[in-house]
């Protein structure tokens, strides 16, 4: 009796010693398999804080920003943006990089040359992406377009072939012999395009004559499209943030007195402009935010991550505007009308 017992009492004793043992090799396990994906778990929860600095508000650069964005999301990118508009104030302007970068942001959206030129003063550490920049070596961006070889690259608002176009379209569809520019001459961006039209209509021989009207802000800008008239017989309005802000002053004088005026992009023929050679800026927004994503997830530094061009130039009109200043469109001419771009 009392070595069954005994007996009774080792087997209790053996099994519940491999009982231990399993639970032991149980638990061990698993503390193996969950490291990783706790970590991946982590890095997909991670929460990157943007600071967005802008120019001025007004639909291209908007748009420009909710292409960002949605590059972003659609990379199931975690951002909390920090958005600030500088209002065309360019002490503003530098306020606001400098606050960005002590802020302590992952990435600076910089949507404008202003923005990006006072945020890569006010940092050389944290990566900045830039949108409509029309010239990011003249600005001082980039060492070069194809390697930037610094913390900034990102998209500009120049199609090689948009502005010659535009040219050849005022002279030999138009008839144009002098055009007038509105424009601020303390952008680089917008000073930059008029010395770069001057030179094309003087270098391909066009036959074009530029007659400038500068402004300091938006408030001057309908007076100085009042002053063109009598003395231009078209004209000209580039990707110019101060005037673009205010186009619907440079829009009536040019409508009211049957001037034709092309613009830069497609927002301002929506806005009243008679045709652009151009692009969507929601477009040039998402490549920029693809190449955020790619600085954000470690798979790209910005110092070689070539500056891009926007892609797919195309003819659109207002046939509307054409209409209101008596101008007849030719079948040639190959234009989308603007209203197909809501479609």
């Amino acid at each position: 009796m009392k070595r069954k017992l005994k007996r009774s009492a080792m087997a209790l004793f053996s099994g519940a010693v491999l009982m231990l043992a399993a639970c032991g090799s149980n638990t061990a396990a698993p503390e193996k398999e969950e490291k990783p994906k706790e970590a991946e778990k982590q890095e997909e929860s991670k929460t990157y804080k943007i600071g967005v600095t802008q120019i001025v508000e007004h639909p291209s650069l908007n748009a420009a920003f909710d292409g960002f964005k949605a590059a972003l999301e659609e990379a199931g990118i975690d951002a909390e943006y920090d958005v600030q508009i500088a209002q065309g104030d360019n002490s503003a302007n530098t306020s606001i990089a400098n606050n960005l970068v002590s802020g302590g942001v992952d990435l600076i959206f910089a949507n404008s040359t202003p923005s990006a030129q006072a945020s890569a003063s006010a940092t050389s550490d944290i990566p900045i992406v830039f949108t409509s920049v029309t010239d990011a070596e003249g600005a001082e961006l980039v060492e070069s377009n194809e390697k930037p070889g610094g913390n900034v690259t990102g998209t500009v608002d120049t199609h090689p072939d948009a502005i010659p176009n535009t040219l050849k379209f005022l002279k030999n569809e138009l008839d144009a012999k002098k055009v007038g520019m509105v424009f601020n001459s303390g952008e680089q961006n917008s000073r930059a395009q008029v010395d770069s039209i001057k030179k094309l209509i003087k270098d391909e021989g066009i036959g074009l004559e530029i007659v400038e009207a500068s402004v300091a802000t938006s408030a001057d800008v309908k007076q100085a499209a009042e002053s063109l008239v009598g003395k231009v017989d078209s004209m000209y309005t580039i990707t110019d943030n101060t005037v673009v802000s205010a186009l619907e002053s440079v829009v009536s004088v040019a409508n009211d007195n049957k001037i034709p005026m092309m613009v830069g992009e497609f927002d301002s023929v929506k806005r009243g402009g008679l045709g652009a050679y151009g692009f969507e800026y929601y477009d040039i927004g998402y490549e920029a935010g693809e190449m955020a994503v790619k600085i954000l997830k470690g798979e790209g530094e910005p110092a070689e991550m070539p500056v891009q061009n926007p892609q797919n130039l195309k003819f659109i009109i207002n046939k509307e505007t054409a209409k209101a200043i008596e101008l007849k469109i030719k079948d040639e001419w190959n234009a989308e009308d603007v209203k197909d771009l809501e479609k």
